[in-house]
């Protein structure tokens, strides 16, 4: 069974005219390659001033931040034993989730003016947000390099939901189970989502290969848990304690999760011996969220996820402006350049992962399996 034609879906691209997409295995002679395409797109892109840094735009971001943080801890103190302070955990694991895109900015380079503060600034908000920065700034950087290719992306590994066929077929045990549904548990799933970057943090630091900044990140880390969970459990009943702990990293992983999910998950899968040019790999792999200045609010700027693959060191404000110029140049050169609603994307997202989970189930239970099994 391949991915060949399993979803169809809404896309920007083809109310442009440009024709719906589908999703493949894709190999090179699937995508010829564009000549100059990107040369041209980041001149223009260069010449319009949106590689500027905003930095007073993320000034005004640290402010609000700063001040939801005091809010919530004014609200811990004032509500005391009651179990209303589940509503504070929850606006601290939105909150914590903002950290974490002010965060991945500045691993880009967009927040601060030089490149090492901009290092220094990632490194310490990941902390915050109980991560560790080698870890993800590693992960990440793949990512960017072969967004959905087999072998090179580790955002498609196997982590308990397989994201390519390969993978769900393996699948034993429980793991097994789970995959032939995925799609339905990946939402429920993401509950745990922020223990598991915490524990891939620490098990990361604490691993014996070379970690850059082992003892200083460990050091931010466990200071970061210490300070945030003594007062809880100090002034909270053990139980109201626990639940705080579980609803804020319930949310701050849904909310990570969900951010992310539909930027990539459904789109192309490259094979892992393609070699595609550097825009047809970034456009095509990529979704993009409409929704205008709420959505660049809630998704961090991850909602122009085209914009952000071809330009990862573009500040959040101009994203919405890039967009423009990359959609003409996508009209012009027929490549689909896909968008849609944030609803319409988790569906994508489950139908999808629902396709791939068809694969960890038996031939006389699946009709895609048996029909290729033959």
């Amino acid at each position: 069974m391949t991915l060949t034609s399993t979803l169809a879906h809404d896309s920007q691209g083809s109310k442009n005219g440009l024709g719906p997409l589908r999703y493949t295995r894709a190999r090179t002679e699937d995508f010829p390659p564009i000549a100059k395409a990107y040369t041209n797109v980041s001149r223009e892109v260069r010449e319009a001033g949106l590689l500027k840094r905003a930095q007073g735009f993320y000034a005004l971001v640290g402010v609000a931040l700063a001040l939801g943080f005091g809010v919530a801890a004014t609200g811990f103190i004032l509500l005391g034993d009651s179990w209303f302070q589940l509503l504070i955990a929850v606006a601290v694991g939105f909150l914590f989730t903002q950290v974490a895109f002010v965060a991945h900015e500045a691993a880009h380079r967009t927040v601060l003016a030089s490149g090492p503060a901009n290092d220094r600034l990632a490194r310490v908000l990941i902390a915050f947000v109980g991560m560790s920065y080698d870890w993800w700034d590693s992960k990440h950087s793949r990512h960017h390099q072969n967004p959905n290719k087999v072998g090179k992306d580790p955002d498609i590994e196997v982590d308990t939901i397989s994201f390519i066929e390969e993978d769900a077929v393996q699948a034993r045990g429980i793991v097994r189970a789970i995959t032939k549904r995925q799609g339905w548990f990946f939402f429920p799933l993401l509950t745990l989502e922020g223990l598991n970057l915490h524990l891939h943090g620490f098990r990361h630091l604490l691993s014996r290969g070379k970690v850059r900044g082992r003892w200083i990140e460990l050091s931010m880390i466990v200071a970061r848990f210490a300070l945030f969970y003594t007062p809880i459990f100090m002034f909270l009943p053990l139980g109201l304690a626990f639940a705080f702990a579980g609803v804020q990293i319930a949310v701050f992983g849904v909310y990570m999760g969900a951010s992310f999910a539909p930027n990539h998950k459904g789109m192309p899968v490259i094979a892992h011996d393609a070699k595609l040019d550097f825009f047809s790999k970034q456009v095509r792999t990529s979704r993009n969220i409409r929704g205008g200045w709420w959505a660049t609010t809630m998704f961090g700027g991850l909602n122009y996820q085209i914009e952000h693959h071809l330009f990862p060191s573009m500040s959040r404000p101009y994203l919405a402006r890039a967009r423009k110029i990359v959609l003409e140049h996508c009209r012009a050169l027929d490549v689909p350049y896909t968008e849609t609603t944030v609803l319409r994307s988790y569906a994508i997202v489950i139908e999808y992962l629902n396709r791939v989970g068809l694969a960890a189930r038996d031939p006389f239970d699946c009709p895609v399996s048996a029909q290729y099994g033959r």
